[in-house]
């Protein structure tokens, strides 16, 4: 008896961590329209949802990525991004989706997604996209995947991983990406690192990239 008791509860407890729940919750009603209040009584993973009476088609409509979105000064690219934060109606949902404009050889530098695996279409131009997979044999490497991508390719970036594009071309590259959450997140490594607040020290930075502190000084000013 106590070993069927033990199966049992092995079976689900394999079932509730297995790589079906690696994404956004289920949702447990037909709709959850965010809302957007700083004051609520509770926290929850995403957001709290208004009464579904008063949601409305609204909530589930975004425009805009028809055109080139907004710059990030100093990276050569500008992003529309349409999540949970402007379109409420994904809350739960577990999507989101977003457009990025590419200057000609310039880069989406070395980032990663905590909560989404991505999915990127190419529409216009060349581009050199890739992620890094550590190494199981040696963590200190890794193995990179890359492509080299045209009008219609598509490429997947796994969850969590770092991963880059690069326009290859001498014209604007554009592609649309999707992700398996409502709000991915972004981490630019080289900023995250340099320029974090407080700074990191700069003995930890000098000893992690075998570097000297003259050379780290040189890094935070080019990404403060």
């Amino acid at each position: 008896m106590k070993m069927c008791w033990f199966i049992t509860t092995l079976a689900i407890s394999a079932f509730f961590s297995s790589s079906a729940y690696a994404y956004d919750n289920n949702p447990l009603q037909d709709i959850c329209v965010a809302v957007n209040d700083s004051n609520a009584a509770v926290f929850v993973n995403g957001k709290i949802c208004k009464d579904p009476k008063l949601a409305k088609a609204d909530d589930f409509f975004a425009s805009g990525l028809n055109v080139i979105g907004n710059p990030m000064p100093g990276f050569g690219f500008a992003a529309t991004i349409v999540d949970v934060n402007n379109m409420p109606g994904l809350n739960t949902l577990g999507i989101s989706t977003g457009r990025l404009d590419l200057d000609p050889q310039r880069l989406v530098p070395l980032h990663t997604h905590p909560r989404a695996s991505e999915l990127i279409t190419v529409l216009e131009g060349k581009l050199y996209a890739g992620f890094l997979v550590p190494d199981a044999a040696n963590f200190f490497k890794s193995r990179l995947f890359s492509k080299i991508l045209n009008p219609g390719d598509v490429f997947a970036f796994p969850k969590g991983l770092i991963h880059f594009q690069y326009n290859l071309g001498q014209k604007k590259a554009t592609f649309l990406a999707v992700f398996n959450s409502q709000n991915p997140g972004f981490v630019v490594i080289p900023s995250s690192i340099f320029a974090s607040n407080p700074p990191i020290m700069d003995d930890i930075l000098a000893k992690g990239f075998l570097l000297n502190k003259t050379q780290i000084a040189e890094l935070r000013k080019k990404f403060s």
